[in-house]
């Protein structure tokens, strides 16, 4: 009995829904009076004049400049560390984040997989490039750079067809030795991708 019952509230209820549907959709839609389409006294009006002192600036979405892809902490102190970028290089701090310098920017690519400082030798430092985080505003990267004091120069070391690396390991004894994860170009064999340790 209580099964027959909810089928025919239920029933009655779809009943109600298509009516009540039906009924709003055959109301007429009121047109505006010239008084509802006039401007009310005593409201600003939107001119030119109102956005006169405003100034332009870039919200994105582009290349989304402030993407982060990665952090590394200076193992011997921890107010040191870098800041790795999808799209804007590398900055480093010696202050806990209270100032920021750029230290990648004179490379030729600022998009940003992987960083990763040694741990038994805080002045090397590596970096994947290319953003992993496949996007289509990143931009490929053209290998693994090494720095061997802090991040004031760099030189790349490799894996220049690897196009976006994903994330890079230091042995915690040999800083000249790196475990680079790269995706390479998927449309052909070789072409750096894969796992890789440095011959280091």
């Amino acid at each position: 009995m209580s099964a027959r019952f909810s089928i025919l509230v239920s029933f009655s209820l779809c009943i109600w829904l298509v009516t009540v549907c039906a009924a709003q959709q055959q109301t007429p839609v009121a047109k505006p009076t010239a008084a509802a389409a006039a401007p009310s006294a005593g409201l600003p009006q939107l001119t030119d004049a109102l956005f006169k002192n405003l100034k332009a600036r870039w919200i994105g979405p582009a290349v989304m400049g402030g993407r982060v892809s990665d952090i590394a902490i200076d193992p011997r102190n921890p107010f040191v560390f870098y800041v790795a970028l999808g799209h804007g290089g590398i900055f480093k701090t010696n202050d806990n984040g209270v100032t920021f310098q750029p230290i990648f920017d004179k490379q030729p690519v600022l998009s940003i997989g992987a960083i990763a400082v040694a741990p038994s030798d805080s002045d090397v430092i590596w970096v994947g490039t290319g953003e992993a985080n496949d996007r289509n505003s990143s931009d490929w990267g053209d290998g693994v750079y090494r720095s061997t004091d802090g991040g004031d120069t760099w030189q790349n070391v490799g894996l220049n067809e690897s196009r976006a690396i994903a994330r890079i390991a230091v042995d915690p004894k040999k800083p000249e030795v790196a475990y680079v994860a790269a995706m390479g170009n998927l449309w052909k064999e070789g072409g750096g991708r894969g796992v890789f340790k440095t011959s280091g």
